[in-house]
């Protein structure tokens, strides 16, 4: 698929994914959805390791493209066709192996808030916005954040967010959960490419299971948590990189880790 509405780049096992409309502020329009599942079906085809998802110019992506929805002939069947390819991306990024890590470039509003918060790192510019925004269109959340947001700020705070529409600075966002850190604008890619250089040398099958083992710690019972525990690290000795790691620390020496 040619792209439209994303930058891919592919290096080294680290991926980049720019969304790039920025004169409609990124909006998440039908086609960006449909590209943004290409992507992400390409990550896992061509084994990225480390993924880094940001925008172009002044904002990280500003919501739906509500132009779009708007005219929409069938404005349901529109939207629900545009979240389920979109959600069926997010899914797909969710799952992979490779640490996915959201640049926050600027602000991030409605499913551009969604997004930003469900990488596994976040990383936000100091000129960085969150809001969710969806109530202020008359809209409820989809993109995500719905699964993450309580999770990451606790219940109340989350319907604070949501029914609100409170806006917080990158730094606010830090201190309430929604943010990894903060890093000056001019200094986000380099720092955003030098987290995805370290994963990407690492041990991708370790940082997979390690993974889905979190997104089940408020889900499954203890005993069941323990259970996908017993399973994950067992599978990790099936692996290269488990034996080795093992290894190259009983010798002292310094692992090189093939992510398989």
């Amino acid at each position: 698929m040619s792209y439209e509405t994303l930058a891919w780049r592919h290096e080294a096992g680290i991926v980049e994914i720019t969304m790039t409309r920025p004169d409609q502020a990124n909006a998440l329009n039908a086609r960006m959805a449909d590209e943004l599942f290409d992507a992400a079906c390409r990550c896992e085809a061509e084994g990225a390791r480390a993924v880094i998802v940001t925008g172009a110019g002044k904002m990280f992506n500003g919501g739906g493209d509500l132009a779009e929805f708007d005219a929409a002939p069938d404005k349901a069947d529109h939207v629900t066709r545009m979240a389920t390819i979109l959600h069926a991306s997010l899914a797909r990024l969710t799952h992979l192996d490779a640490p996915i890590i959201t640049a926050v470039n600027g602000s991030a509003g409605g499913g551009g808030f969604s997004i930003a918060i469900s990488g596994d790192i976040v990383l936000a510019s100091d000129r960085a916005k969150f809001v969710s925004a969806y109530t202020a269109s008359g809209l409820t959340p989809d993109g995500s954040s719905t699964y993450y947001l309580a999770k990451h700020v606790g219940l109340l705070r989350a319907k604070e967010l949501v029914l609100t529409n409170r806006v917080l600075s990158a730094q606010e966002a830090c201190d309430w959960g929604l943010v990894t850190r903060v890093v000056p604008a001019d200094d986000l890619m380099s720092e955003a490419r030098e987290i995805a250089a370290r994963f990407a040398a690492g041990p991708t099958k370790a940082y997979g299971g390690a993974k889905r083992l979190l997104q089940t710690a408020y889900s499954e019972s203890f005993e069941a948590q323990l259970d996908k525990e017993t399973r994950s690290i067992a599978a990790m000795m099936r692996t290269h990189d488990g034996p080795h790691g093992i290894r190259s620390f009983l010798n002292k020496q310094t692992p090189a880790f093939k992510g398989a």
